[in-house]
């Protein structure tokens, strides 16, 4: 479910910016983020020449991994999609596989690297990566990402996409209160609901609460949130 709306955010952007433009790829950074976080699969080989095009993700051939030397065997055997960071499931903080690509991952023959993972700081330091190359992403919210996502999204006339990240509500998209930090935010993003009208939008059963279900919620953010988009 997630995937899907990922990465047509993720191309529209791409289509909606300049190629000079760096900000997509702070967005990206984010956006796989929250896929990964729901969905669990690693995506990026939808469309890797637009990440590496971007500069969010890196490759190199296997060989200029800092490790090689050490472990060339373990390199040249690998065969199929493999990512680099190994866990220990008993340990006592394992808090699952959200950092799964922090050490790169390979998809022979290449080495690849996300911008700003463990892996690309390494490539930095030895040189591998330089210049604009060895900027991490600026660090975004989820929302400062949807919002841009939605801006794109109404220039292109694509409505169902701002109506489908809109419906996911506060408490995904900005933590459930409504703060400072993200008000200017949340009131741009509204008024292109509204102005788009993607609240009347049809969507997939369960995708967007009926006003009785968000009543039935109790919960003021929620109702504020679905209940008082106007025009």
């Amino acid at each position: 479910m997630f995937d899907d709306m990922v990465w047509d955010s993720v191309r529209l952007l791409d289509a909606h910016h300049r190629a000079d433009d760096d900000r997509p790829r702070d967005w990206f950074a984010v956006l796989l983020a929250f896929g990964r976080q729901f969905d669990g699969a690693v995506t990026h080989f939808r469309d890797i020449d637009l990440l590496r095009r971007r500069r969010f993700v890196y490759g190199f051939p296997v060989a200029r991994h800092p490790d090689y030397a050490r472990r060339r065997g373990y390199f040249d055997g690998l065969t199929e999609f493999t990512a680099l960071r190994t866990f220990d499931e008993e340990a006592e903080d394992f808090d699952g596989y959200e950092s799964e690509l922090e050490d790169g991952y390979v998809e022979p023959p290449l080495l690849y690297c996300d911008a700003g993972t463990a892996l690309w700081r390494r490539m930095v330091d030895a040189g591998e990566l330089t210049g604009a190359d060895a900027v991490p992403p600026r660090p975004v919210l989820l929302v400062d990402a949807v919002l841009a996502v939605a801006e794109a999204a109404e220039h292109a006339g694509d409505v169902r996409l701002i109506a489908l990240w809109y419906t996911l509500g506060p408490h995904i998209l900005v933590g459930g209160e409504v703060t400072g930090d993200v008000a200017d935010q949340v009131g741009r993003l509204r008024e292109i609901v509204a102005r788009t009208g993607a609240m009347s939008v049809p969507l997939p059963d369960g995708h967007r609460p009926t006003d009785e279900q968000v009543l039935a919620m109790d919960d003021e953010a929620a109702t504020w949130w679905y209940l008082s988009v106007t025009a």
